[in-house]
């Protein structure tokens, strides 16, 4: 998903316009997780990028796109730039620590 989102609408109130944005993208990443993993991988990992456009995106972790999306909201902005690609991770062993 590459997408701007526009944070104004002529009917519709900003909070309820942010919160359908982030339904919309929750309902994504549910959407993603879902599909069948290819062999020897063991879950759906995800590239996400945010800014107040493309250009000026910059890398953030999946579980802090709610707090981004919030930040533009209190930012005022007119939009903002959400990336959000699908890849297969693989979970990799913790290293023991010595005692």
């Amino acid at each position: 998903m590459k997408k701007t989102f526009k944070l104004s609408h002529p009917k519709i109130k900003l909070p309820r316009l942010v919160e359908a944005i982030k339904y919309e993208v929750k309902k994504y990443i549910k959407r993603e997780r879902r599909k069948t993993l290819p062999p020897n991988v063991d879950f759906w990992d995800f590239d996400c990028r945010f800014g107040d456009d493309e250009a000026s995106s910059e890398v953030i972790h999946v579980s802090a796109i709610n707090k981004y999306i919030s930040s533009a909201e209190e930012r005022e902005l007119e939009s903002f730039y959400l990336e959000i690609l699908v890849k297969p991770g693989c979970r990799s062993k913790k290293p023991k620590e010595e005692q």
